[in-house]
């Protein structure tokens, strides 16, 4: 069997909500029932096959060509299979993604693994806002998971996070960690200001000095001999996190605003 191809045909103007091209949504389908399948095009709806141009028969293995950022939702709610994508994409790319795999050989706008419960998405180029954040309206972002970013990250990564971990290899935005409940970010770049905003609990592992605001209190240096599990814990993933050695860190506690249980983890070469 050969995995179930979308290619982009035709130039969109307005942003298209892919939510419904998901393994899930998708098994035991014939491709005339999936190219009839009905897709929100701004105010209007389209037919799949009116936009795509459908090859490949296996729906647990889907792959996205010639794809650009007005397709929205893209790996939305999976529970199985994986999704690969060439080209760029819109926003929530992986919402509320549950189990399966996604990989994005481009870059991505705002809100990719929102709600992000399980599995796993790598996103090959750079990312936008609200990383692993939560949706309008919920008070619980990113809660399971992995993601992993080649590239760099914008703004409010790991916003009300609560679980799940995001290795970031460039650099981040502003507000990284911003109200951040639980889980470990990761990031081998350059931070913005107010890192670890009101973040309540949780992990930030950092490599460059970041810049910190009054309420994140330094705790001196510590050598933490369980880092090196957690280093090794990432070989199984595609990620220059897996190289780090080092079990010397400096630590530093906050946001003491926020009664100050999280910590930030600056590695020391």
């Amino acid at each position: 069997m050969n995995a179930l191809t979308f290619t982009l045909k035709k130039t969109l103007q307005h942003s298209l909500n892919c939510a419904e091209l998901t393994p899930s949504n998708l098994a035991n389908k014939l491709v005339t029932e999936i190219g009839s399948t009905l897709l929100q095009y701004g105010k209007a709806k389209l037919r799949v096959d009116e936009i795509f141009e459908i090859t490949g028969n296996d729906t647990q293995n889907i792959y996205f060509k010639n794809s650009t950022e007005k397709l929205d939702y893209l790996g939305a709610n999976m529970t199985s299979g994986t999704m690969q994508i060439e080209g760029n994409v819109g926003a929530y790319l992986g919402f509320g993604l549950k189990q399966g795999k996604i990989n994005c050989y481009g870059n991505t706008a705002a809100f990719a693994a929102c709600n992000m419960a399980g599995g796993l998405l790598e996103i090959s180029g750079n990312t936008g806002d609200f990383l692993g954040g939560a949706s309008a309206g919920l008070r619980k972002g990113m809660h399971g998971g992995v993601v992993i970013v080649k590239g760099n990250a914008a703004d409010r990564v790991g916003d009300q996070m609560r679980r799940g971990l995001i290795l970031i290899e460039g650099s981040v935005g502003e507000y990284c960690g911003s109200r951040m409940i639980a889980g470990t970010i990761g990031v081998l770049g350059d931070t913005g200001k107010f890192i670890g905003f009101n973040m309540q609990r949780g992990t930030l592992l950092l490599t460059k000095i970041p810049k910190l605001h009054a309420t994140i209190q330094d705790c001196g240096m510590h050598t933490l001999p369980f880092l090196s599990l957690l280093f090794k814990s990432f070989k199984q993933y595609n990620t220059k996190f897996s190289d780090i050695k080092s079990q010397r860190i400096q630590r530093f506690s906050g946001d003491l605003a926020c009664n100050g249980n999280g910590e930030i983890l600056l590695i020391s070469p």
